[in-house]
Order: C-alpha cells, then structure tokens, then sequence
C-alpha cells in the first residue's frame, strides 16, 4: 500500500511514546497522591487509570480528525513500535486482572464500593486502551503492506475512524464484521486482539459485574 510523503498542513503533534511517557508521569503523580489516603492497590489502580485514560483521549483527539492520507502518513510515520504495543497491551491487561483480584482480596479497604468503582474504572481504562492500541496497529499493517490486506467496501482510502470500527468491532464481538480480510499479518492480529477481547468479556468483565453485584 502506498504511502503519502507527508501529512499534508497539518500542525505537529506530540508522538505516540512522548503522549505515553507524558501519561506515565501523570498517573505517577496521581498513584503518589492517592496513596497518601488511601491503600496502596486502589493508589496504584488510579494511577494506571490516569495513564490510560490521558494516553487514549490523546490519542484519539490526534488521530480521529484525520482524513485518509493523513492517517496514512501518520500510521507508517508514528505508530508505536510492535514490541511497545505488546508491552502496553500485556499491562493493560494485568492491570485490569489486578483490579478483578484487588475487588477479591482487599479485605483490608473498609470501602469496598470505592474498591468496586477503581477496579471497575481499570477494567474499562484497560479495554478502551487495548482496542486503540489494535486499530492503530490495523492502520499500521494496512499502509504498510502490499495490498492493505483489508476490503472495507469503500472507493475512498480508510482513515483512523474505520480502523477504530474494525479494532472495537473485534473488541466486542470477537470477530470482523462486514470488512473482508485479505492479508495474514491482519488476520493474525485479529486472532491475539480476538482472543484477548474473549479474556475481557468473558472472564475479567463477568466477574467484575458478579463482585459488584455482591457488594
């Protein structure tokens, strides 16, 4: 797939790992904060909430207003290094499982509804990030590749928001929709970002909602 030289008038922005490193240092100051009145688990949780949260709405305030060659350049350009996403993705989801085992055994927090809610509010954070951290890396393998690999039935090129339909699609359904897959790479990270949605869904969502309803 061919790529654009560059993003055509458009202001810089801030990259990928600086939004992140930024993000980090957020939640460490929040984490810090927090801990000062209240347990260290529920501290680290909004902590990592904090990152989740600054690094996504970043993230998306910077991508989603880009029309198609912008997301072109902008995938091949900027998207994190495949060893960084995996990372990211890998702490997304423990900490969404610490949340689920925090909620379990903090027979030490006397609120256990603000435990329920922090927890929860992990889960969440942790699923929005897993899902942009997928579509950026559709968009990636789709600019990247020889062919796109994905037939999303359209003349005009796809732009960040039909990756964000077809990363949130898998996210909640385990499986592409209405778009044709034509390319192994794509179809292996279906297969992870499937597999680790069925964790999400099945295991860490289902049993928060049984906590919470017991509270």
């Amino acid at each position: 797939m061919t790529t654009p030289d560059a993003v055509p008038n458009r202001r810089d922005h801030v990259s990928p790992a600086e939004r992140l490193a930024i993000g980090t240092f957020a939640g460490a100051v929040v984490g810090v904060l927090a801990g000062l009145v209240l347990p260290v688990g529920l501290a680290v949780l909004l902590g990592w909430c904090t990152v989740a949260v600054l690094f996504v709405v970043w993230t998306w305030a910077t991508v989603w207003p880009m029309d198609a060659d912008a997301t072109a350049s902008h995938a091949t350009r900027e998207e994190p290094t495949r060893l960084a996403t995996h990372a990211t993705v890998v702490v997304a989801s423990v900490a969404s499982l610490v949340g689920v085992g925090f909620v379990l055994l903090g027979s030490d927090v006397t609120d256990k509804a603000l435990a329920a809610a922090v927890a929860v509010a992990s889960v969440v954070a942790s699923w929005t990030t897993v899902h942009t951290l997928f579509a950026l890396g559709y968009a990636q393998l789709y600019y990247t590749g020889p062919d796109g690999g994905v037939d999303f039935h359209q003349e005009e090129p796809p732009r960040y928001s039909d990756f964000a339909y077809v990363a949130f699609t898998v996210g909640m359904s385990y499986a592409i929709s209405d778009t044709d897959v034509g390319s192994s790479a794509i179809r292996r990270l279906a297969l992870g970002h499937a597999l680790l949605s069925y964790l999400f869904g099945t295991v860490i969502l289902a049993t928060l909602v049984n906590l919470v309803a017991g509270l």
